[in-house]
This record gives structure tokens, sequence and C-alpha cells, in this order.
């Protein structure tokens, strides 16, 4: 479906306020403009930088927060403050959970992914709202009240790297007090932070192991009473004062849409649900393995792209090419990590102190990042090959040239040749 004979906008519904469905809507606004019309609908008011939430366990300031009626109006979107509830894709409408039906041309899914406590009596972390309950435990270790922790990242679908944010944290934060307690990470990964490749996870396993962090691999934990952490298949067995959790993560499973067990939406590279029409999905609803908003954002664009181009924009839609970013928190130097996810193992893994992308953000969203940041749109990086720009130096030298190499890789770097008129 796309716009009628009178110009009539497509009509583009996007369920959920948080990464995903916020970067449809301004990829959208820039890549196809008045020629779509969107409706957000979201049971939010608020877009909280969640990632940023790790801080405010340690004191640190607050994840910032952006009011969803300000960025709707900015964005010209309609705003609807409801819960999407089910989909009748077949007349092409969606019912919320007051009973309100809104028709659609497209539907973007981007509900994102419910957060379940995996273990009984143990702190689980899943964002700013447990970020209390984690500061108690560190007042705890400052006062010397708990000697020892276990942070655990547990099987199934979750997202590791704030546990290795809290885990360096603490012990920085131990550190300073004078404080050394033990502190144990326990993960089903092969390496610690595995996804980013090679390089990102040595420098990782080398933070680790000079904060005096015991780190358990390969391990699926089990908790007894809150304090007995029990690890398959090696049979070890560590006690601790406290056990912080990651939590498990579960799709939303929408009525009349597919979903696989765990209840994440099944899409194409493009982000097409497969068997619906005109129903895309994308963000940590989905069925892939990483759940992380850098990813979401990158998802969202290739649905972005599709529907510009349905809706008539000079376009040539991008599947889905998941680069993984991430900014690691550690209690003193940040670190940047990047990998190429698409390419398996041939992929580049980097890690820095400096950032390896811009703008800087903890989400690396394409048109997020600068929004948020009140920053002019740029792009993350250039994905397209290489450009090769000739430009003269002016003056004495007008002559000589600069040769201006912009690789998909530079990511705002750019090699600079200066060529002599004989070319050496």
């Amino acid at each position: 479906m796309t716009s009628d004979t009178n110009n009539r906008p497509l009509h583009v519904l996007v369920a959920g306020g948080g990464v995903a469905g916020l970067e449809t809507l301004l990829a959208l606004r820039e890549l196809a403009g008045p020629r779509v019309a969107v409706t957000l609908l979201t049971p939010d008011t608020e877009f909280v930088h969640q990632a940023l939430s790790v801080r405010e366990s340690f004191a640190g300031p607050h994840a910032t927060r952006h009011s969803l009626a300000g960025i709707a109006e900015d964005l010209g979107a309609d705003l609807r403050t409801d819960t999407l509830a089910w989909v009748a894709p077949g007349q092409h409408a969606a019912f919320t959970a007051s009973g309100e039906e809104l028709s659609y041309d497209v539907l973007v899914v981007a509900l994102g992914a419910q957060r379940e406590a995996a273990y009984e009596q143990v702190t689980t972390f899943r964002g700013r709202d447990d970020s209390e309950s984690v500061q108690g435990i560190i007042d705890d270790v400052e006062a010397g009240y708990t000697k020892r922790l276990a942070f655990v990242v547990p099987p199934g679908t979750t997202w590791a790297l704030p546990l290795y944010e809290l885990a360096l944290m603490t012990a920085a934060r131990a550190r300073e007090m004078g404080m050394s307690p033990e502190i144990t990470v326990i993960t089903p990964e092969e390496e610690p932070l595995a996804v980013f490749g090679a390089e990102a996870c040595a420098a990782v396993a080398e933070l680790l192991a000079a904060a005096g962090i015991e780190v358990e691999k390969s391990a699926y934990a089990e908790v007894e009473g809150g304090r007995r952490v029990s690890m398959r298949p090696s049979g070890r067995q560590v006690e601790a004062d406290r056990v912080v959790s990651l939590p498990r993560l579960r799709g939303p499973a929408l009525q009349s849409l597919p979903a696989d067990e765990e209840g994440f939406i099944p899409v194409d590279s493009h982000g097409r649900v497969p068997g619906i029409q005109d129903v895309f999905a994308a963000g940590d609803g989905v069925q892939f393995p990483i759940k992380q908003g850098g990813i979401a954002a990158q998802q969202a664009d290739a649905v972005a792209e599709v529907i510009a181009k349905r809706a008539g924009a000079p376009i040539e839609p991008r599947s889905f090419r998941p680069v993984m970013r991430g900014i690691l928190l550690t209690g003193g130097k940040e670190r940047f990590l990047r990998s190429e996810v698409s390419r398996g193992r041939d992929g580049v893994s980097e890690v820095s102190e400096h950032s390896l992308w811009w703008p800087p953000a903890k989400i690396a969203g394409r048109y997020l990042a600068p929004y948020l940041a009140g920053a002019e749109t740029l792009p993350i990086e250039r994905e397209q090959e290489g450009i090769e720009v000739e430009l003269p130096l002016g003056g004495e030298v007008a002559e000589i040239r600069r040769r201006i190499v912009i690789s998909p890789d530079a990511e705002r770097r750019a090699s600079i040749e200066v060529l002599e008129p004989n070319g050496s």
C-alpha cells in the first residue's frame, strides 16, 4: 500500500516510544518527509536514556529524560498515549489496551522486550528503576558490611554489558574507600563481552583482572537462597553476601503476529514480519539474539528505508547489517568498543579510550543520537564504499592537490595524501 493518487501521505503507525520507535520516526522524517504521516503509539510519557542508568547506582548523574509529547510535536507526529494490545493485519488495524482502533497503511512494532527477574531473592538490575537497590549494596560495600559480591549474567536472552559496568564501577568505588571485597562475575559467555570481538574481549578481560574481579566463563548459574551460586557444568559454588543479576528478556508476543517460544517476533533483513502484509518490527522485541540500543536503531533504519521508498522517496533500501558499538563505563576512563557482527570472525574488533563514532553516545543511533544531543543530523559512520575527493590547496601551491579518502571504517577519520603535480 502506497500513497494514493491524491498524494495522500502514507500513514505509518509506530508502536513503541523507545530507541527503535524514535529512530524510526527520525529516519522517516529525514528520508520521506511529507510523504508519510506518522502516529506514535506508546504508554510512556518520557523517553529515558536507560543505557546511562548504571551511573545512578553510584550517586552519579541521573539518566536523561525527554518528553515524548515534545519529541512528537517536534517531528510532526500524532502521539497516542496507550498500549498496543493486538493487531488485525487483514483489516490494517491495531487495537489498544483501552479498546481504541487505529488504522494504518504500515505498522512498525517497536515494543521492546519485557524484563523478568531470573532468580528469586537477588537484586535484579533492569535499569534506572533498580538503581536505588544497587546503590544500597554499594553503600554496604563502602561501609565494609558487604565483602563478597557475585554479579550474574543469567542463561537465556539478555544484554550483558551493564553487569560488567556494575562490577567494574563497584571495584573502583571500593578501592577509593580502602575496601577490597571479593567480586565474581559469572557468565554463560565464552569470553567477557564476546559479541564485541577478540580485541575488545581481551581489553575487557584485562580491565577485570586489573580490578581484581574473578570471572567464571561458560557458566550457567543457579542461585540458592539469594547467596549461594552454583554453576553448571563445573559444579563449582560461590558464596556471596549479595548477588546482583541481569534480567531475562521476553518478547511482546502480540496476538495475530508470529512469535517464537520466548515471544520474539521473526523478521527478515529489512524488518518485515514474514507472512504479514504491511507489518514491520524492530528493536529488542524481534528475533535477533543481540538486544542493544544501537542494534535496535540499525534495525529501525532498515525498516524506515523500505517504508520511505514505498512512500515515493528516491532511496534504495539497505538490509540490516549489524555493527556493534558500545561504551563501557569502568569507574575510570570509559572504553569505546566496536565490532562488525555481520562479518563474523572476519569483522574488525576495536577498543579505544577515545570515541570510535560520532556523536559519542551510549545509544549509537544514526538519527537518534545527534537528535538527543541537540546536534545537526550526522551519520554515525559512512557505510558506503570509500569516496575520493580531490581539492586544490590554494595559494602558491594551487597545483598541489590533496586527496581525502573516506572509507566505511573511517568513522569521522580520513586519510589525506598530498600529491605533487608529477604524482610523487
